[in-house]
């Protein structure tokens, strides 16, 4: 096997996602003095550099012998803003592979609905990632670059996350905890600002209580029983909804964080009084707050949007049980607003 030249190894490991000390360290390692690492985290992260030639308090010398490093940024390869201000992007990885992320604006705020996978192995039948199969994890570079593409875009600073995007980010976790530190630390948001969403898979909400992060986890249910579940998600066949409530409620008492719980209704299948009765039985005592999103349709499957007296009954039904609840108000619905269906036209369009 042919040995990477050094300029190859540098390309293979960007300066994106790095903090200070790490990039003071690789500062010196090229013959720089340490200061020159703060400059380079002050236009990584700041300024946005995505390229060292664009670091003009660099020697102009040095900067022509490192024009083969890699910062990490992605190429837009599609934008798609809506009437609400919502902007969902396509961002083209180096390897070619493509994901989305979505900025979210409001009065206060702007959030970032982040990706950790191209694409999804979990298959839920009413996500349209889910029905474009899975590619690979996203390394931390590729991750923390959509929130600083979403700021520059926006032209302000970025205030919230979630990991709603395509993928399951506890089958990622390495790199998502990696990002999440990075986006604390070398971004500056606040950690109790950082959602971090996943369907379940047995021992990894155990094993994320492990980091004690200070960020929100919010778990997938969907449904108020295990058959119900099953029928949505694939992979609940493997993880008894009672031993996920189970390992979440060793979450709660390992970081003192509550749990919110996300519920997809759809019209006719799991958006019945008795279903907020079912749920809410299985939360009493539980420190949570139960998130209702009201389902996007997609072109592949036939689920449809309940109406507003139907979210207003199974909101009601919780409240009556003493369960917080919240309905999450549906953004860019005319902009493909499912997770993954902007990828998946423009993969038709472009093919």
């Amino acid at each position: 096997m042919t040995p990477l030249t050094h300029s190859q190894q540098i390309t293979q490991n960007p300066l994106l996602g790095k903090s200070e000390v790490e990039l003071t360290e690789w500062v010196q390692q090229q013959g720089q003095p340490a200061y020159r690492g703060k400059q380079l985290h002050e236009w990584i992260y700041q300024k946005g550099a995505r390229s060292l030639s664009e670091i003009s308090v660099f020697p102009k010398q040095w900067r022509a012998e490192l024009e083969a490093v890699e910062i990490g940024r992605s190429t837009l390869h599609y934008r798609s803003p809506a009437a609400d201000g919502t902007v969902k992007f396509l961002l083209r990885q180096t390897d070619g592979n493509i994901i989305e992320t979505v900025g979210i604006p409001t009065e206060k705020r702007l959030t970032v609905c982040v990706s950790s996978q191209v694409g999804c192995p979990m298959a839920c039948d009413f996500c349209a990632t889910g029905k474009g199969g899975f590619t690979r994890n996203l390394a931390t570079h590729e991750i923390v670059d959509q929130v600083l593409t979403v700021q520059e875009d926006f032209g302000q600073r970025v205030s919230n996350i979630v990991f709603m995007g395509m993928g399951e980010p506890l089958l990622n976790t390495d790199n998502v905890i990696k990002a999440v530190r990075c986006i604390n630390q070398d971004i500056g948001i606040g950690q109790r600002l950082i959602t971090l969403s996943t369907v379940g898979i047995p021992g990894y909400i155990r094993r994320l209580a492990e980091h004690h992060l200070q960020a929100t986890l919010a778990v997938s249910l969907h449904a108020s029983n295990q058959e119900l579940r099953e029928q949505l998600i694939p992979s609940a066949k493997h993880y008894p909804l009672t031993a996920l409530l189970d390992e979440c409620r060793e979450y709660v008492q390992t970081t003192g964080r509550r749990v919110t719980f996300e519920y997809i209704l759809l019209a006719g299948l799991n958006d019945r009084p008795e279903h907020a009765i079912e749920l809410a039985k299985h939360l009493r005592g539980f420190q949570s707050h139960v998130n209702l999103i009201p389902y996007n349709p997609i072109n592949e499957v036939d689920y449809q949007r309940p109406g507003p007296h139907r979210i207003q009954a199974f909101v009601e039904a919780l409240k009556n049980f003493h369960i917080a609840v919240s309905v999450r108000r549906s953004r860019g619905l005319e902009a493909d607003a499912a997770c993954g269906q902007l990828r998946a036209s423009q993969k038709k369009a472009d093919g």
